[in-house]
């Protein structure tokens, strides 16, 4: 015990000693929190869109006044002609083209349905399929009132995030990614720099065992991320007034288990890597990988199936999951037992691996 408690305190020393570490670890989660909720959002808004208006009439100027109107737009103005639009499109400074037929408001007043063109640029897909739609929405209700007085009959009931905040959603995948890059880049970067440093050879020839050497490497990193994460939920209160639903004891327990799989993959890297340069990019390597395929930002259900069928082994995947269920819906432990195990698992077989790659020579 006394050896452990000697390896512990110098883990500590020697982040404490750093420069640039201890300043790390505490400005890192305030940015990510502070900054992050609101750049990622995937709501599409600030659609530029401009008008051709050939029919110039008294109804035809209501509906272009309500599209000025709606908070989803920036309205660009008005062109003489469709090829004068489209090459705002070109130029990047429309998204979206709408041309009003010169019948418009001859067509309303004898019952037919006019055909106004909507033309979206879909290099990015979902701004132009998401901007044609709310474009579509509007003409609608404008050409035909009765069928936007029935959608308006219809109640829908949003469940666990009523007012559909954003926020809400990525606040809990936030934590994700401030456990892998806090404690995962740094355990990386552990062993190697001792390498590099030359004061590797002096635990080499002790009598510490390789599970005590492990061991001590990873309780830091544990420690800092009960830290981290105990931040982040200040933040995520004091800012956006945002609290967990679910327990707060599974938000630990979710966040110790990332951070014991982290702690150690970023060990069994540092073991296998000969300087720092190359564990940073075998690293980002795999953090990219798992973070892209996780259901951070798209769902998972939605990937292929040969995708979908790597969040079997992504623990990045089930922490996503639990602790959504958890901060938002409320959820249990019945409700996230399984994702639990596939954490437990996963981070015992890689803190094992952890071990046996490293090489101690006596």
């Amino acid at each position: 015990m006394k050896t452990m408690k000697y390896l512990i305190q110098k883990e500590f020393t020697q982040i404490r000693r750093n420069a640039f570490l201890p300043k790390l670890i505490v400005v890192f989660p305030i940015m990510i929190m502070c900054v992050m909720p609101w750049v990622m959002n995937m709501e599409v808004k600030n659609i530029k869109v401009t008008i051709v208006d050939n029919d110039r009439s008294t109804l035809s100027q209501q509906l272009v006044h309500s599209i000025e109107a709606s908070n989803y737009f920036i309205f660009k103005g008005q062109q003489p002609t469709y090829r004068a639009a489209l090459q705002e499109v070109e130029q990047s400074r429309a998204d979206v083209v709408m041309v009003i037929p010169q019948d418009y408001s001859r067509d309303l007043t004898l019952g037919k349905q006019p055909q106004v063109l909507i033309a979206a640029n879909a290099v990015n897909g979902t701004k132009g399929a998401m901007g044609g739609a709310y474009l579509s929405q509007i003409v609608t209700a404008h050409v035909n009132p009765d069928i936007a007085a029935m959608q308006s009959r219809v109640s829908t009931l949003f469940l666990y995030n009523k007012n559909l905040n954003f926020k809400l959603f990525m606040i809990p995948a936030l934590f994700a990614i401030v456990m892998m890059l806090m404690t995962g880049f740094l355990p990386a970067l552990n062993i190697v720099g001792e390498k590099e440093a030359g004061t590797i050879e002096q635990i080499n020839v002790t009598p510490v065992s390789k599970w005590s050497f492990i061991l001590a490497k990873l309780i830091p990193y544990w420690v800092i991320a009960l830290f981290v994460i105990t931040v982040c939920l200040l933040l995520a209160w004091a800012v956006y007034g945002i609290t967990s639903v679910g327990p707060l004891a599974l938000i630990y327990l979710l966040v110790m288990l990332l951070a014991l799989f982290w702690s150690s993959f970023g060990l069994m890297i540092s073991n296998y890597s000969d300087t720092m340069q190359q564990a940073i990019f075998v690293m980002w390597f795999f953090v990219v990988m798992m973070l892209l395929l996780s259901g951070l930002f798209t769902p998972t259900r939605s990937m292929p199936s040969w995708a979908y069928a790597t969040t079997y082994v992504n623990p990045m995947s089930y922490f996503i999951e639990a602790v959504r269920t958890v901060f938002i819906r409320g959820g249990g432990l019945s409700s996230i037992w399984h994702q639990i195990l596939a954490l437990l698992g996963i981070g015992s077989l890689m803190a094992t691996w952890a071990v046996i790659s490293y090489k101690k020579n006596s």
